[in-house]
């Protein structure tokens, strides 16, 4: 599928599965509510449980009306772009559906440049792993079609991929790291 195509379905917020920096992922507009549910249903999601939405740059936490302070910039400069995913405040209630009551959300920003040159076109993604709740993520197209089959919009094969879920971390105020998952 031509990259264009893939743009023009998630701007119209339908979703898909697609490599990430780290794994398959199931994608769609983090801007866009009935995009992030149809996500937490076809996964079959626990639905109390937050997505890591995926950024193109810094500045697209604005979009969330996440304030960072000096201290988590100079932080998230040094672990972006990578595989890190770094949860955030964000109280904000407009976002509920993103951060589930728990008033913070993950955020990545990934080393991929197509990846990151998707994004720039798409804005912010939730691109959680392409499995089913208690699966394990699948490493090829084929996986992900026998997951998910006709529930998602489309596809794009980028081979097998083999990588480690992202690490991640809570980073509060003061630049304070805390890993919830992966290396620490």
């Amino acid at each position: 599928m031509k990259k264009n195509d893939v743009i023009r379905k998630l701007l119209a917020g339908q979703i898909g599965v697609l490599a990430t920096d780290t794994l398959y992922g199931v994608v769609g507009s983090a801007l866009r509510e009935e995009t992030v549910e149809r996500i937490y249903g076809v996964r079959k999601r626990d639905l109390g449980k937050p997505m890591i939405i995926l950024i193109s740059s810094i500045k697209d936490l604005k979009l969330f009306n996440v304030e960072i302070s000096k201290a988590q910039v100079k932080k998230l400069k040094a672990f972006w772009p990578g595989p890190v995913s770094v949860v955030l405040a964000c109280p904000t209630e407009k976002f509920f559906y993103l951060h589930r009551g728990l008033k913070s959300l993950a955020f990545r920003l990934p080393a991929s440049e197509k990846l990151l040159n998707l994004l720039k076109e798409t804005g912010p993604l939730v691109a959680p792993s392409a499995n089913l709740a208690g699966q394990s993520p699948a490493q090829t197209i084929d996986q992900a079609k026998k997951y998910f089959g006709e529930q998602v919009d489309f596809y794009v094969d980028d081979g097998q991929l083999k990588a480690k879920p992202s690490t991640i971390i809570v980073l509060d105020k003061k630049g304070e790291e805390r890993v919830l998952r992966g290396e620490g």
